[in-house]
């Protein structure tokens, strides 16, 4: 919040417009006083709260689709659902013009209101945009009509100009989907804004289905990646003494016979051979062709201005571009220092400084400036906008991240995120494979989103006297995995994704026969079983209730678990002979019969070693357990009365404990 004071202390001053200037000076007042009295900024006054227009410009734009192209092929609705969603994130990023501005292009129109809706827009969609001590919303999500009929005219027109001016930056797909598609879009939009009758604006707008048509589906909110819920890069770490600001199953053993793997197989290879009902290679690569294939796709590249684009897409796109670059980057004392490079270093020390006012200054520069500390710098123009400042313990095994900030103007686009991805694989390369960090809880919910964690896999004797400890602060973890390229990670998710739904697609074309609508529910059935549905088995569909109860899917929680249950089968009367392995003196021909023989102490070691990933592995031993005794034993003997009351006693605490159902 000390920083948006001064953010916005600056910003009042450079401001030119009267009326820009007065909603400044406001909010300046208004966090001045909450840092004085400790409480949250509320705006207040004649202004309202959001959302300030039902249905909004969301709503409206989305109805509009349906309204005008519900009837058109799937591909072709698509592409102008798409288009949709491109419109709603540039007005969610737009800049509106001042009063001042809007009186003398429009001085027939209500100036008065066009005052208040601008007003509102700085106070809950602009300005909180780069002061996150501010609650943002996105301007499509709390204005409506109003708002839209004052600024599409000229939105549209610096719109289509922006487009064209940055058209050589397009590849050809693009430019004709842009150029051409577009502008028809916006100009069949107009119509319905500022049409008297317009069916899109009533709050309970309805548009039938075409025959053998589906509407497009709408998502939750239409940028949610663009802006995520928890600010990027959050200048409230400020405030704290923590050295960080931020942008914001395995196959189950049969019981009783060792499968053996060909040897040209690898492990992942029988993983892969395991898996039942598995899609075709043939048939994903060719659905690849036809997803990467631009004669074959209708519709703009999700990756330009998509509202569903992944944080990183547009560092990404930038990067390729040519317009952001990053550079890891370090003081030394054994080479002539290069002019550049210092440049740089000076640019970092500001960042952080600026970024990080509770921290002194001359500390942050003599960790930047240490040769034992890197940083990964990230360049635009010329200059550093941003950094990673870290220092690598190849002999512990971890790198410590000591600074990481975005200069505040070019925050919330996705920097921080491939920031921090390029610093993941740079480190893969150096085979170093844990971050550690210290955060306050404003970060915390930003380490999340990055795969950090507060359980930490270190050792404490590996860190312990190596990295700095901040007061306040929580110390988080990132384990890296090797075979994620994490610059790409997002795009090859979508990528998968893409895949998933042209197979789905394949799938329902290969479905002729159409069933009648379900009568049940009106008769007032509340629910059925989803195999009772007619078709259903057709489409491929497999009941999952063979698998028994749900597995845990956190390791620790799970190895908790399973020791629990383990200690518990120890202690039982009737497993005293199953608590070691059977000694060969005893019984000389046990090996020979017994195959592949488990005992209690056994599984007990293999427990700690963490043998037992899923619940399967360990059931599976213990039913053995019972299975290699009755094979060897006499069925009346003791022992074999002994699994069998042990048997029912394990199976009773699994059903007790969720591991198998009841």
């Amino acid at each position: 919040m000390v920083v948006d004071v001064e953010n916005l202390f600056m910003s009042v001053h450079k401001e030119e417009d009267t009326d820009t200037k007065q909603v400044y000076f406001y909010l300046f007042k208004l966090l001045r006083k909450c840092i004085l009295q400790m409480s949250q900024p509320v705006v207040e006054g004649s202004l309202g709260s959001p959302p300030f227009e039902k249905p909004n410009i969301e709503q409206g734009v989305l109805n509009f689709v349906q309204y005008k192209f519900s009837h058109l092929p799937p591909k072709e609705r698509q592409t102008m659902y798409e288009l949709s969603k491109m419109f709603l994130l540039c007005l969610n990023y737009w800049k509106l013009e001042t009063p001042s501005q809007f009186r003398q292009r429009s001085q027939n129109d209500d100036v008065a209101t066009y005052k208040v809706n601008y007003t509102r827009w700085l106070c809950y969609c602009h300005v909180p945009q780069s002061c996150d001590s501010l609650p943002r919303y996105e301007t499509t999500h709390v204005f409506g009509r109003s708002l839209l009929k004052s600024i599409f005219t000229v939105t549209r027109r610096q719109l289509l100009e922006k487009f064209r001016v940055e058209k050589d930056k397009l590849v050809p797909e693009k430019r004709t989907l842009i150029l051409t598609h577009f502008p028809k879009f916006l100009s069949m939009l107009e119509e319905e804004i500022y049409g008297e009758n317009s069916p899109i604006w009533e709050a309970d707008f309805t548009v039938p289905a075409a025959e053998g048509a589906q509407l497009v589906s709408r998502p939750a909110a239409v940028s949610t990646v663009a802006v995520p819920s928890t600010p990027l890069f959050s200048k409230k770490l400020s405030n704290s003494s923590s050295a960080v600001s931020m942008d914001a199953s395995t196959p189950e053993p049969l019981p009783g016979e060792k499968r053996k793997l060909p040897e040209s197989l690898t492990l992942e290879d029988a993983k892969r051979i395991r898996v039942m009902g598995d899609i075709p290679m043939e048939l994903v690569n060719e659905v690849m062709l036809t997803i990467t294939d631009p004669a074959a796709m209708l519709g703009p590249e999700t990756s330009l201005l998509s509202a569903n684009a992944a944080r990183d897409e547009t560092a990404r796109l930038e990067e390729r571009r040519g317009i952001i670059e990053f550079h890891v980057i370090g003081n030394s004392l054994s080479q002539k220092s290069n002019k550049k490079i210092l440049m740089w270093l000076v640019g970092l020390q500001n960042v952080f400084s600026h970024q990080l006012p509770r921290m002194p200054k001359e500390y942050i520069t003599r960790l930047v400036f240490d040769p034992k500390h890197k940083t990964l710098a990230l360049i635009k123009d010329g200059r550093v906008i941003g950094g990673i400042c870290f220092r690598m313990f190849p002999t512990q095994g971890f790198t410590e991240i000591v600074f990481c900030a975005v200069t505040s103007n070019e925050q919330v686009k996705g920097y921080g995120t491939h920031l921090m991805n390029h610093l993941k694989e740079y480190h893969i390369k150096h085979n170093i494979l844990y971050f550690l960090t210290y955060a306050d809880e404003y970060a915390i919910g930003y380490f999340k989103k990055q795969g950090f964690s507060k359980d930490i896999k270190v050792p404490k004797s590996r860190y312990l006297g190596y990295i700095k400890d901040y007061e306040g602060a929580t110390l988080m973890e990132c384990e890296l995995n090797p075979r994620i390229p994490y610059t790409e990670l997002s795009h090859i998710i979508k990528k998968q994704k893409e895949i998933i739904k042209k197979l789905i697609e394949r799938k329902q074309a290969q479905i002729r026969k159409v069933y009648p609508g379900l009568t049940c529910f009106k008769e007032g059935v509340r629910q059925i079983p989803i195999e009772s549905v007619p078709g259903i088995r057709e489409t491929g569909w497999k009941p999952l209730g063979k698998e028994k109860g749900k597995e845990l899917k956190d390791p620790d929680q799970l190895y908790n678990t399973l020791k629990n249950l383990l200690a518990q089968i120890k202690t039982h009367p009737s497993a005293w002979p199953f608590m070691e392995p059977v000694k060969k003196s005893e019984a000389p021909d046990y090996y020979e019969i017994i195959r592949f023989p488990i005992d209690l102490k056994t599984m007990t070691e293999r427990l700690k070693n963490r043998y037992y990933v899923t619940k399967k592995l360990f059931i599976a031993d213990l039913q053995r357990i019972i299975t290699n005794c009755r094979e060897y034993n006499p069925p009346d003997s003791d022992y074999c009365k002994c699994a069998n009351t042990l048997e029912k006693f394990f199976y009773f605490k699994l059903k007790e404990g969720g591991l198998i159902d009841k």
